[in-house]
């Protein structure tokens, strides 16, 4: 009977199986990758009971797993976390149902048997290496990865030196490799091409001893890279790429540097050769370098730019000295880890500058940092989007909305789309107008005072008619000339007499008597009037193009004069101009005004309705006084990796590489979908992204969108809390529940410092436990209690602290031998034991 009732279990057991198993998801593949992460190759099959695999393997960023134990702990979640063994794991094969599987999840499986013997599936590169360092830092600090990194136990012949500045810049090598390829046994040394230090030398990282004294490279190896292409990657490795991630504009290299501090063996000749040669120029990215001196000297400096030219200048010819660098940055960790908090420092930073960020850091400065980003965002240099899953293309860039209100530029005979008072506009997104404004931009001059609002009057004006071929030269007129151009009436109104209205009145009747009903003779007088009287020195004009647009801020510098254009009865009236801002294609004006603009020639706006610093800024810029840079811009998107990606920037994607934008060698502009207008991405935008790993994996961002940003980690940081809330040391409790975490799950889904950041009281941490914390654990774990409790250091043989757990009986009508395991009911305490951290 016994045997009948194992062979029915492991029957319903595979039948199960072959349900759930379309039902894994990425995220559930990822979470089993993290734990034999964690535990290491040898722990994670003995804990499940499986060999090594024989066929397939899961290569994911240069890392091996086996593929049958890895879906058979993703399976075990459908089974309250029990994982079937390799005979139950269907019926001892599941080779080929693993592959598929994780075929349909885009995951990287590879025939073992096609593999070279002597080669590893992948090619290091200098981002898998440095990451490595870091989680050898981590094991340093709080024994994290400890399942690789100590089986590996105390180095003794190679070392490697890390490209970056570090406190210890000397790791093991056996150890690094290991971990980046989830192995524990390998060979440290240089023999075969698999071999640690062999896989570090040919990668571009430099061999050292324990002191940090380059090791030289054996000669008798043929596998080991050597010359021109040994210099290339050093070079790269150890120079350019440290260079670009500090935001440096060009970076100087000392041909005997690379010799005695990189332990480069080849001759000088040998090495200006390489410094110089297009190979390095092409593998880099870089132009050809300025030399100091052209004789084969250890001491000749080799200047290479970085490749960041000067910005254009669209509008106004004026040579930029500064050059842009763009940022491309996410920011991601843990929920609670501040990556949110963390990007208006990140944006000030960049828009204001290192020296002026610096003084706003801490929690001290937070409220003055709060008033500098939000002045920054009135200004339109900060623009701050939260992504979604039904975030998209046409809420990003441009779509389509349909729109009946008339203003001057629907014109039915010319756009097909404008029919029965009806048509389709093209609405820009939140990345097109960041885009447009920094475009736009041409710096602030920091010579002469700032311009400002104060004691000025601002007025509406439009110059020309956009829809009207026969005008469309009237506003290209004025900004060359320096003036405003007005329209109404055809007589002279220079005389003193037409300071009264009635005068101004009396004349527009006479000029036009013989005008049709239809014609508005108070609108005429009231128009006039205004630029006639209303309108004084020193005013500011801002000029609309259509309803929607503002194309140019002037300030008004000059009385009413009667100058009649060659030609032509039209626009003879003007006022002394001096240009401020000027921008063809026009900014939107709902961003400069918060009321709808009307049709009306000129008029006065309400300035409690005007975005008073953004006009402010447009009024300080495109100085000639001096040359200056365009102003940084950042767009910031909270959550990056909750859109479909690949969607929602389309092809922005290419046009996000730095190498790529505005005014560069490599610029490219693409023609967008709606409005069939070329566009391209200013040097002066950055963008700032933030990711929850909680939420979705880093591995799950678009390849293509990863390799233009850099990555920067949040982890929850226990030191920004109190060690003593009312008995309760916050700083341990936060540190040992993730170190429990980070044990049964994985490091990215640690709890955050900011849940308890606001914890003034016990009752305000019995409030985060209750309320955020337990809840999110239960979701962590699938609602395993269990594992709940072990977090929170509850078990059954030693006091509850946070959980209650009481044994279900079997209900009547079921015995017991139907479900295997006792039952638990769990309950959350009313009132929490918080000795285990006590101050």
């Amino acid at each position: 009977m016994q045997d009948f009732d194992e062979g029915d279990r492991r029957n319903r057991l595979r039948i199960a199986q072959r349900e759930r198993i379309n039902e894994i998801g990425r995220t559930d593949i990822e979470t089993a990758m993290a734990e034999f992460d964690q535990l290491g190759e040898k722990e994670f099959l003995k804990r499940y009971g499986f060999g090594k695999s024989l066929r397939w393997i899961i290569v994911n960023e240069g890392r091996e797993y086996p593929t049958k134990p890895i879906v058979a702990r993703a399976i075990g979640k459908f089974f309250d976390g029990v994982v079937p063994n390799k005979d139950d794991f269907f019926k001892k094969k599941g080779e080929d149902e693993s592959r598929d599987i994780l075929q349909q999840l885009a995951f990287d499986v590879r025939d073992v048997k096609e593999m070279p013997a002597d080669q590893s599936p992948s090619v290091l590169n200098r981002a898998q290496i440095e990451a490595a360092m870091d989680a050898y830092d981590s094991y340093r600090t709080n024994g994290a990865h400890g399942g690789v990194f100590s089986a590996f136990g105390e180095p003794r012949d190679y070392w490697v030196r890390s490209s970056r500045e570090r406190e210890n810049r000397v790791y093991p090598t056996k150890p690094l490799i290991g971990f980046i390829v989830n192995k524990t046994e390998l060979n440290g040394g240089w023999g075969q091409k698999t071999d640690a230090a062999a896989r570090l030398h040919n990668a571009g990282f430099i061999i050292v001893d324990q002191n940090d004294q380059p090791v030289e490279r054996p000669d008798r190896y043929e596998h080991l890279i050597q010359g021109a292409d040994r210099i290339i990657l050093c070079v790269l490795n150890y120079f350019i790429e440290p260079a670009r991630e500090n935001a440096m504009s060009k970076v100087s290299i000392r041909s005997g540097d690379l010799i005695t501090k990189l332990g480069i063996k080849e001759r000088t000749p040998t090495i200006h050769r390489t410094l110089k040669s297009q190979d390095l120029q092409r593998v880099a990215n870089l132009p050809e370098p300025a030399i100091s001196d052209q004789a084969d000297s250890r001491d000749t400096v080799f200047t290479f730019s970085l490749g960041y030219q000067e910005s254009r200048n669209a509008m106004i010819s004026e040579p930029n000295t500064k050059k842009t660098l763009a940022t491309n940055l996410i920011l991601y960790g843990p929920p609670g880890t501040g990556k949110t908090y963390r990007t208006a420092w990140e944006a000030v930073q960049l828009c204001l500058g290192e020296k002026a960020a610096s003084e706003l850091k801490g929690n001290a400065q937070r409220g003055a940092l709060m008033t500098a980003y939000r002045k920054l965002i009135r200004e339109g240099r900060i623009e701050f989007v939260t992504f979604h899953q039904s975030t998209s293309y046409e809420e990003f860039v441009e779509g389509l909305r349909p729109e009946t209100e008339r203003d001057e530029t629907f014109d039915t005979t010319t756009d097909p789309s404008a029919t029965g008072g009806f048509r389709l506009r093209v609405e820009d997104g939140v990345f097109k107008r960041i885009a447009r404004r920094a475009d736009a931009s041409r710096g602030q001059s920091s010579t002469g005072e700032r311009l400002s609002l104060d004691g000025r009057n601002v007025f509406k004006m439009s110059i020309g008619a956009v829809a009207v071929p026969e005008e469309a030269g009237v506003f290209d007129e004025a900004i060359t000339e320096s003036c405003a151009i007005f329209g109404f009436s055809r007589s002279d109104f220079s005389g003193d007499e037409f300071t009264e209205r009635s005068a101004i009145k009396a004349r527009v009747e006479q000029d036009y008597s013989d005008e049709g009903s239809e014609f508005s003779l108070t609108s005429a007088v009231q128009m006039t009037d205004i630029f006639r009287n209303d309108l004084k020195q020193g005013d500011i004009v801002l000029v609309s193009k259509g309803n929607l647009l503002i194309r140019a801020i002037g300030i008004v510098e000059g009385d009413y004069e009667f100058h009649p254009r060659e030609g032509t009865e039209t626009y003879p009236h003007r006022r002394a101009m001096r240009w401020l801002w000027v921008d063809e294609a026009g900014m939107p004006a709902n961003e400069f005004y918060n009321m709808a603009i009307s049709q009306r020639t000129i008029y006065p706006l309400r300035k409690q309705e005007l975005n008073i610093a953004l006009v402010e800024r447009y009024m300080n810029s495109q100085s000639i006084d001096e040359p200056v840079s365009p102003e940084p811009h950042v767009l910031i998107v909270d959550e990056i990796n909750r859109a479909n990606i690949s969607k929602v920037f389309g092809e922005l994607i290419t046009l996000l590489e730095p190498d790529k934008r505005l005014g560069l060698e490599n610029e490219i502009r693409l023609t967008l979908p709606y409005s069939k207008k070329s566009f391209g991405v200013p040097q002066n935008l950055h963008v700032i992204g933030t990711m929850n790993t909680a939420d979705r994996s880093i591995a799950l961002l678009d390849t293509a969108l990863r390799r233009r940003f850099s990555f920067k980690e949040l982890l929850p940081d226990p030191s920004v809390l109190s060690s003593n809330v009312e008995g309760v040391d916050l700083q341990k409790l936060l540190s040992t529940i993730n170190e429990r975490i980070e044990y049964l799950f994985d490091r990215e889904h640690q709890i955050g410092h900011a849940y308890f950041t606001g914890c003034q009281s016990r009752s305000d941490i019995e409030s985060v436990m209750r309320d955020k914390v337990i809840p999110l654990l239960a979701e962590y774990f699938y609602e395993d209690w269990s594992k709940v409790a072990s977090v929170l250091g509850d078990s059954r043989q030693d006091r509850s602290r946070f959980l209650n757990a009481k044994q279900i009986a079997v209900p009547a009508g079921m015995t017991e031998d139907d479900f295997s395991g006792e039952k638990l009911r769990w309950t959350v305490k009313d009132k929490f034991d918080f000795s285990e951290f006590a101050a």
